[in-house]
């Protein structure tokens, strides 16, 4: 016979796990026996109370797994973030594509040599399937202070962008944005999840997984062969 606290290790063990599984009829019916003896001996009425609490019980957990399954992004396909002029943009129009996605500021000391890189590895592989979504975030010493037209005409004009630059967000804290939590809980850096300033960078594969992040001092050419590899 097994002791008390074998039983409760196997229901746990065992019984627990099944409770989500669309194929759970014999865990089900092994759990009335357990937990409901008046099943065994007969008291029908007893047994048919027991067992609707218990099918309404495991009805309730199935429900619940599967909520939490459905509202928990998979890919950056999931995400629906805001363009320059405020308008939806649906990122599983980037299917198919490889994406660098970029944390971008005007007036640090990473900018030009940032925005001179992403342009050069955009215009070689853009025809390739790569794409550069560019956020503009003003976390790091306010640096990325204009309106959401200054920054597009900053890089555009200057640097010759031709990627897209979204809306500005925040990339930490509670305000962050949800594509940006997403990032940072797909692919941890250095010293933690956070962003450390701008122009971090994170690889994107064609099924929209996170594969690498890189540090803001990572020159996007040096990454050309992890991109390469991608595509």
């Amino acid at each position: 016979m097994l002791c008390s606290s074998t039983r409760l290790f196997i229901r746990r063990n065992l019984f627990l796990p099944l409770l989500t599984s669309p194929h759970s009829d014999l865990a089900t019916r092994w759990s009335y026996s357990v937990h409901f003896p008046s099943i065994r001996s007969g008291n029908s009425a007893s047994a048919t109370s027991n067992s609707k609490q218990l099918r309404s019980s495991i009805s309730a957990v199935r429900s619940e797994h599967t909520m939490a399954s459905a509202s928990k992004p998979a890919s950056i396909h999931d995400f629906t973030v805001k363009d320059a002029r405020g308008n939806d943009v649906d990122l599983s129009i980037y299917k198919g594509k490889v994406l660098l996605i970029v944390n971008v500021a005007s007036q640090c000391g990473l900018t030009n040599s940032n925005y001179t890189e992403l342009a050069q590895l955009y215009q070689k592989y853009k025809d390739q399937g790569l794409e550069i979504l560019a956020f503009p975030c003003n976390q790091f010493g306010g640096q990325e202070p204009g309106t959401n037209e200054q920054i597009v005409e900053f890089a555009c004009t200057r640097f010759k962008a031709e990627y897209p630059i979204f809306d500005k967000v925040d990339v930490n804290g509670d305000s962050a944005a949800p594509i940006y939590k997403f990032l940072k809980s797909s692919k941890g850096g250095f010293l933690g999840d956070g962003i450390k300033w701008n122009f971090a960078k994170f690889l994107v594969d064609k099924e929209g997984k996170v594969v690498d992040r890189y540090a803001p001092t990572t020159s996007p050419l040096s990454i050309e062969k992890d991109v390469k590899k991608l595509l």
